[in-house]
């Protein structure tokens, strides 16, 4: 499973190297001068966006066509407001391939943990282990065995027996609280 990921990514990362490779066009999709004009007499407001360098980042050479004749192109372009942008599409390229990979490992855990852990549980513990002693738990302490079960697997410590662990007391607590509240109606103060 773990060798399915790894090719995964080395695949992912291929790609990654395959396509940061720039070039002129890729260089110029990366800067712009972005242009705010607000309305002005009879022209509603609009947004123009060139490809163009940083000392050309004007209204002048931004604004095409321009929407005004002669000499109220000055006060129209007094009013729009330029500015300089400029991005790293291989930066952002490298961030959703993070991203993605994370995402990606993160389902295969959850489908191991879903589909695969219960499968080994049961062939490790055995599933007669589980509901043995049945009778003689009753209704009462459904988890009472579970906990049984878990204390044999502690010759194999991981992450997984400590969390189970911590979830068997957990639910031996809610027991005893639910016993206190219904049968002995004692409330904790």
């Amino acid at each position: 499973m773990s060798g399915e990921a790894f090719n995964l990514l080395s695949v992912l990362l291929g790609l990654l190297l395959m396509s940061t490779q720039t070039t002129d066009a890729k260089i110029s999709e990366d800067i712009r001068c972005k242009c705010i004009c607000p309305p002005y007499k009879d022209v509603e407001g609009q947004i123009y966006k060139q490809n163009v360098s940083l000392k050309d980042c004007t209204c002048l050479h931004v604004v095409v066509p321009m929407p005004v004749d002669g000499k109220d192109v000055e006060a129209y372009c007094l009013r729009c407001e330029c500015k300089y942008e400029e991005r790293s599409s291989g930066i952002i390229k490298v961030t959703i391939i993070i991203y993605l990979s994370i995402l990606g490992l993160l389902l295969l855990y959850m489908v191991y943990l879903t589909l695969l852990e219960p499968m080994l549980k049961r062939r490790l513990f055995g599933h007669s282990q589980l509901i043995e002693n049945n009778d003689d738990v009753g209704d009462q302490q459904p988890f009472a065995n579970a906990h049984n079960v878990l204390s044999r697997s502690a010759s194999r410590p991981n992450m997984l027996n400590k969390v189970e662990h911590a979830q068997q007391r957990w639910r031996r607590q809610v027991q005893e609280q639910r016993k206190s509240v219904f049968d002995r109606h004692v409330v904790l103060s």
